[in-house]
């Protein structure tokens, strides 16, 4: 790794996804269940949830004789296994699974699963696209007021030493006024952080049109308009900690998205804890009749009650901030009241 200045965006991009030597590119890694525990990981509920929305989607569409399922950013393609396991068969064999992960593809993966290092062209797929924790690590410039409130780029090396750099300005400054309002030029306090969103914006535009037809959704850490953090969220992630957000290659680079700026003009935003209760997924405890009638039984659903519970809490990952985007028409409303 190089230890010259640049942004937090380049720094980032060769920090994550440098060939071969990258956080998510290194042959051989883990993955990212090596380093941190998402939705997917937690439990089978949230693959099964993801399965019931794309039912959903299948019927919305009238059941095409082929249907997709693209997942962005997909790892080690844990979610999409998960969903092929939960799937009605009638489902599972019109459908067309497709990763989208820049790592190289897992060995002993199911062979139904299309692996690609890129989106698929603009309107070629019909169905859902699911991006989960993948705007998170889309690169982005970080930006800090100085002592007269103006903001400037962050620049940083390798080994994490930052400096300020000279200011916002062009595109980036029309997002920051637009998006993140306390740290625009001319009222704002020195010191203060954000992270400049455009290139999630433009990620998730392309992603959506990546659909001819269907559902596009993206799961993630997200803040609003009116509440975004004074000092950024930038921080990094190894072997299940948090850790300083150092470019080495070392850790993984993560910074909460601003979903409501990713969002197109027909798109909604609801809580994690609201969609996943809106698929059939909530933490109530079963009855302790149960337990006298079908004891093993009580206790497996009492483990799955526990996961459940887990991926609806408000305070973690019930809190995650979920942006359905439909495409078409036919898919708006699948996940009933929305609770934006």
């Amino acid at each position: 790794m190089t230890n010259e200045w640049c942004g937090w965006r380049e720094a980032t991009e060769r920090a994550l996804y440098g060939p071969g030597e990258g956080f998510y590119t290194r042959a051989g890694g883990p993955g990212p269940a090596g380093h941190f525990r998402t939705s997917v990981h937690v439990s089978p509920l949230y693959a099964g949830a993801v399965a019931t929305l794309l039912c959903r989607v299948d019927a919305a569409l009238g059941h095409p004789g082929e249907l997709a399922l693209v997942d962005v950013g997909a790892g080690r393609g844990e979610l999409l296994t998960g969903v092929l396991a939960a799937l009605p068969e009638e489902v599972a064999d019109r459908l067309r699974p497709l990763a989208v992960e820049r790592a190289g593809r897992p060995e002993g993966l199911d062979p139904r699963i299309g692996w690609h290092g890129e989106l698929p062209a603009p309107g070629s797929v019909s169905g859902l696209l699911f991006a989960n924790e993948w705007l998170d690590n889309v690169p982005v410039e970080v930006a800090e007021t100085d002592a007269d409130g103006v903001p400037r780029r962050v620049l940083v090396r390798a080994d994490g030493t930052e400096r300020l750099g000279g200011p916002v300005d062009g595109a980036d400054a029309q997002w920051l006024e637009r998006w993140w309002p306390a740290a625009r030029e001319g009222d704002a306090a020195p010191g203060l952080r954000a992270e400049i969103g455009r290139p999630r914006d433009e990620a998730w535009a392309r992603a959506v049109g990546t659909l001819r037809a269907g559902l596009a959704v993206a799961a993630d850490y997200a803040h609003e308009r009116d509440g975004r953090p004074p000092f950024g969220t930038l921080t990094g992630f190894r072997e299940g900690r948090e850790v300083p957000p150092v470019p080495d290659g070392s850790c993984d680079l993560t910074a909460h998205v601003a979903l409501d700026a990713c969002a197109g003009p027909g798109a909604v935003r609801l809580s994690q804890r609201a969609a996943l209760h809106a698929l059939g997924v909530d933490g109530r405890r079963p009855p302790l009749t149960l337990a006298a009638a079908d004891p093993a039984g009580y206790v497996r659903a009492l483990g799955a009650a526990g996961a459940a519970a887990e991926l609806t809490d408000p305070g973690g990952l019930g809190g995650f901030g979920w942006l359905v985007e439909p495409v078409g028409g036919a898919c708006a409303g699948l996940l009933g009241e929305w609770d934006g």
